[in-house]
């Protein structure tokens, strides 16, 4: 690569960095207020509205490469951003606070999870997911949401709580603090999205420059690429207490990557990989199981078990770049 050029994609990197926290903090801080007038609790919240505005560079790589017939790069950035989603991400935010999880988390949505991704262990168990396939997934993901919003207008007792009293409708907002919100959710979801556009596209260059192959661009590089909202959203959560917003953020995305993003994918054209996503598949799964698991025997993350599951994600990115693995 000419020295140039890698000059130009690294200070590219460093400045979508920047693009992603200030967009991650208007989002986060937006939703919050909007959820809080509307008595909707921060887990909903992230599991639905946050997951899948997080979740839109997904979306579009994968759409994109349904649309070029690579079905290796769309399924290998579904599979390698949920593995990265679950290992690094929640790993990393772990490190700054022990996750407290509520029970629903793990009891519902813990249940939804595995079950998604059995559901892509299934539809990629002949390598290839057919339309009917794709139908069925995005219509397993319309049935989680539909259960979702059914179940939070049902249930009286939240656990996870707003850092202040919770609005109950009985002073309306201001209509300038709605529109403020609404810009800035708008605003700041657009500048995290345009800001992880152009991470994967420095980031993917830089890569192919230095001789990587494509299937571990996907899987790597492009999938963290296109994961970066869901980690700059998660660690501003988090650091600002928002803890059900940064957790569901994380297994929303997950839900939506597979049931969603690969249902809609598979939509638009058949999907065929080679054994090398099922390779990666395989492991996503098991790293989805000992990530529930974990959360199941103590309702909570450790900074231990958060370490472990960063070493993982480094030692898949190793051995996919190396070529020896997924």
């Amino acid at each position: 690569m000419v020295p140039g050029t890698a000059a130009v994609g690294l200070a590219t990197v460093a400045l979508t960095v920047v693009g992603l926290w200030i967009g991650a903090r208007a989002l986060v801080d937006s939703t919050v207020r909007i959820a809080r007038r509307f008595g909707v609790s921060e887990l909903t919240i992230g599991l639905t509205i946050v997951a899948m505005g997080t979740s839109t560079p997904e979306l579009v790589v994968t759409v994109d490469a349904a649309l070029a017939g690579l079905g290796e790069i769309g399924v290998g950035n579904v599979v390698g951003s949920n593995a990265y989603n679950l290992a690094f991400i929640l790993g990393a935010v772990s490190l700054l606070r022990v996750i407290p999880v509520e029970r629903s988390l793990v009891h519902r949505d813990g249940v939804a999870l595995v079950c998604s991704t059995l559901a892509g262990v299934a539809v990629l168990f002949d390598r290839t997911v057919t339309a009917g396939e794709g139908a069925l997934l995005v219509g397993g993901f319309v049935a989680y949401t539909l259960y979702l919003i059914r179940d939070e207008s049902t249930a009286h007792s939240i656990e996870t709580e707003y850092t202040e009293s919770r609005v109950t409708g009985a002073v309306p907002a201001r209509l300038s603090h709605r529109a403020r919100d609404a810009l800035l959710l708008v605003g700041g979801l657009a500048l995290v999205l345009v800001s992880g556009h152009f991470m994967v596209e420095a980031a993917s260059s830089l890569a192919r420059g230095a001789g990587i192959s494509d299937w571990a661009i996907g899987g790597t590089i492009v999938a963290a690429g296109t994961s970066t909202p869901e980690l700059a959203v998660s660690l501003v959560a988090m650091r600002q207490g928002h803890v059900g917003m940064s957790v569901g953020n994380v297994v929303g995305s997950n839900v939506f990557n597979v049931l969603g993003i690969l249902g809609i994918a598979a939509l638009i054209g058949p999907l065929s990989v080679g054994p090398a996503a099922i390779e990666t598949l395989l492991w996503l799964t098991v790293l989805t199981v000992l990530m529930v698991a974990a959360l199941w025997s103590g309702r909570r993350l450790s900074r231990a078990e958060g370490a472990l599951f960063v070493c993982s994600e480094l030692a898949r990115w190793t051995l996919g770049l190396l070529r020896i693995f997924g």
